[in-house]
């Protein structure tokens, strides 16, 4: 049994609700939570609690809501709740060196990757667009520069052939829980080891927009494949229609070798009652897709109501 140590987490959600449920139920439980203020969401554009702030305040714990970590008061109260480490996960700012010096012991990051593969913002997709077999978590101490810290400990997970993004997102999630409360165990221990990246190996990834989802044909039929499991849930994969309305693309399989141009439909598979693309290398067909302003359905009952032409391209309109 390892002593406990003063922690302050700050974290938002999703990434982050897993992390600070287990800190919070554990002998490193934090002496303060900083997440950022409600944001309005719904189509009401209300205000909502988000988990962390949630499983905080039923937690008791002192919670803290800035704009900015620039804020002064806020400076002031962590400079006041002498943490011996400060916990990061998914916070959306960089601290900079005053901050990254307060806490006595380390300021520690849980990132979702294998560093120092996928630095950036969006590392769960980046891996599966890539087609990786395996990814993970690392702990890292942070530096000024975007995870480019030595790190402490790294956990693994595999990516399986049908794994999406959100699945995956929730698994390294909670495995990135598990991993920050090792870390702090051998923080607290005195025991922490840490290793610096090897520059050779970085590789980097942007942070995700609507354009991430969009299908661009004249890639190879895999690699479109990747994409819509990578963007599955969110910014989710889109191609558009010969009349331009966007069509979502839920689930898809590579199929056997095309010989139409990039985008053009198949015509024997439409009349097999299948919406089979052609790419740039092989085809992809559409297993569930989701019209604008409907919910997603499988691709034969779409094909019931849809005019589709096999002469004209997928994605055309698309700015």
């Amino acid at each position: 049994m390892t002593a406990p140590i003063r922690v302050v987490f700050f974290g938002s959600p999703p990434f982050a609700t897993p992390i600070v449920e287990r800190l919070l139920s554990s002998e490193h439980r934090p002496v303060a939570v900083v997440t950022p203020p409600d944001r309005p969401a719904g189509r009401g554009r209300a205000a909502q609690s988000s988990p962390v702030a949630v499983l905080t305040d039923a937690a008791g714990v002192e919670l803290l809501r800035p704009e900015s970590t620039r804020e002064m008061e806020l400076r002031a109260r962590l400079r006041a709740l002498d943490a011996d480490v400060f916990l990061v996960a998914s916070y959306g700012e960089l601290f900079d060196q005053e901050l990254l010096a307060m806490p006595a012991r380390a300021c520690l990051n849980v990132h979702g990757s294998l560093l120092p593969r996928w630095r950036g913002a969006a590392p769960v997709q980046a891996a599966i667009l890539a087609g990786d077999s395996v990814t993970g978590v690392s702990v890292q101490r942070m530096v000024r520069g975007l995870d480019a810290g030595d790190v402490l400990l790294s956990r693994e997970t595999p990516i399986g052939p049908e794994t999406t993004g959100g699945e995956l997102f929730d698994r390294l999630a909670h495995l990135g829980a598990d991993a920050a409360i090792a870390a702090l165990d051998l923080i607290a221990a005195g025991d922490a080891h840490f290793t610096p990246q090897d520059p050779e190996a970085v590789t980097r990834c942007r942070k995700l927009d609507k354009r991430s989802g969009v299908l661009d044909w004249s890639d190879d039929a895999a690699a479109l494949e990747r994409r819509v499991r990578a963007m599955n849930p969110r910014p989710g994969a889109r191609t558009t229609l010969a009349d331009g309305r966007v069509l979502g693309v839920k689930r898809a399989a590579v199929v056997g070798g095309s010989s139409g141009a990039p985008g053009t439909p198949d015509p024997a598979a439409l009349d097999q009652g299948r919406l089979v693309i052609h790419a740039g290398r092989g085809a992809l067909e559409l297993l569930e897709v989701q019209p604008a302003g409907k919910r997603p359905m499988l691709a034969a009952d779409f094909l019931r109501g849809a005019r589709i032409d096999p002469e004209v391209p997928l994605g055309q309109e698309q700015e």
